[in-house]
């Protein structure tokens, strides 16, 4: 087959596929053409022809003995010769020469013609999904953006990206989100997968940690660059979310630069998360003071931290005012469990016998106003 080099780069130039790796499926589809056509059993191999930028299909044998065993083997055979009979065509080989003898599909007729063509598709089209996964699932975890092509019955939505088409499954949608065919939208990506039968199947996702992460370095040219750095983020999707950021650079402030003049910055990211609340926290990595953060807007009295064997911090148990348990909870326990949720412990509350001021500083009761105030009650 001339020239086929020459087809090979055309098709690494359609399809932005590297030429050598086409090449080697071109070689491989030839291969497989010959064992189709000729024999399953012989041991073929492809090689280039540079001069007339073809592929040419070589049977590769081993010379053995008269008596070797392999011989005796019909599916073995075929990739054996005999001395005796190897020296009929070449008086010089000894034992362990391999010989190569050429075969040209041309001479097998339209069905090696038909085979070859089927074999070449098949190559190329895994080569572009192999090309594809690799370039999908390095971006696991990274922004994407798409346009809505269908919602099925199960309000699954189908989103075309660039040259291949993912799935936003419903779980994977914020609450009260609906979609449309032709609306654009933007989730990260979940999860990568090849399936034999399928092909690619991308799964994307807007309810993750990660999509409001992408989202901020999008908004957020200082977390986008590094200057400010998103250490740890928790998300009830479409409810309220929690980040904690640190500053590298002594003169910006992670949480000023994060939610922006006004909060237009932190206001542009909650509007495409459905109206989703977010608190910025600056991080640190003293557990105390970070356990104390974390459960804002209470405010907390004392932290105690409770490690386990191996020396983790497994436990934050929490002293606050009584008049700062609602806060410290939040609506249906939303703000404990994501603080929960950001320093991967668990939580307890404990009252103590203390309130808090108007300028938002503890103060203890005294024994005397708590008889008082009962006395009034």
């Amino acid at each position: 087959m001339e020239k086929i080099l020459d087809i090979a780069n055309a098709i690494a130039h359609e399809k932005g596929l590297k030429p050598e790796n086409v090449i080697e499926s071109l070689k491989t589809a030839f291969v497989q053409t010959a064992k189709r056509v000729i024999d399953r059993n012989f041991a073929f191999e492809a090689h280039i022809d540079a001069a007339k930028k073809s592929i040419k299909v070589v049977q590769t044998i081993t010379v053995v003995s008269d008596d070797n065993e392999n011989l005796l083997d019909p599916e073995k055979a075929p990739a054996y010769i005999p001395i005796t009979e190897a020296r009929e065509y070449d008086d010089q080989v000894e034992l362990g020469d391999q010989l190569q003898v050429e075969h040209n599909l041309e001479d097998y007729g339209r069905t090696a013609a038909s085979q070859l063509h089927r074999e070449i598709e098949f190559h190329i089209q895994r080569l572009v999904e192999d090309e594809l996964f690799e370039k999908y699932k390095s971006k696991i975890g990274a922004l994407v953006s798409g346009r809505v092509t269908r919602v099925d019955s199960h309000n699954s939505t189908y989103i075309e990206i660039d040259e291949i088409r993912a799935v936003l499954p419903m779980k994977s949608r914020i609450k009260g989100e609906f979609f449309k065919v032709g609306d654009h939208i933007k989730a990260v990506v979940r999860r990568v997968n090849m399936d034999k039968e399928n092909g690619i199947q991308i799964e994307l996702s807007r309810t993750s940690p990660k999509f409001l992460e992408e989202l901020l370095a999008l908004e957020v040219p200082e977390i986008a660059d590094g200057t400010v750095i998103i250490e740890k983020s928790a998300r009830i999707p479409g409810e309220r979310a929690k980040i904690a950021i640190l500053s590298t650079h002594p003169q910006v402030d992670a949480v000023g630069a994060t939610v922006g003049v006004k909060g237009v910055r932190i206001n542009a990211v909650s509007n495409e998360l459905i109206g989703e609340n977010i608190d910025c926290i600056e991080y640190t990595s003293i557990p105390e003071l970070f356990v104390s953060r974390t459960m804002s807007p209470a405010i907390i009295s004392h932290v105690e931290i409770v490690k386990d064997a191996n020396g983790d911090n497994v436990k934050a148990i929490i002293t606050l005012p009584a008049d700062q348990k609602s806060k410290a909870i939040g609506k249906s326990g939303i703000n404990i469990r994501l603080a929960s949720m950001l320093t991967g412990m668990q939580i307890e509350l404990v009252e103590s016998n203390s309130v808090v001021l108007e300028n938002g500083e503890i103060e203890e009761k005294k024994d005397g106003v708590d008889a008082l105030e009962a006395l009034f009650n």
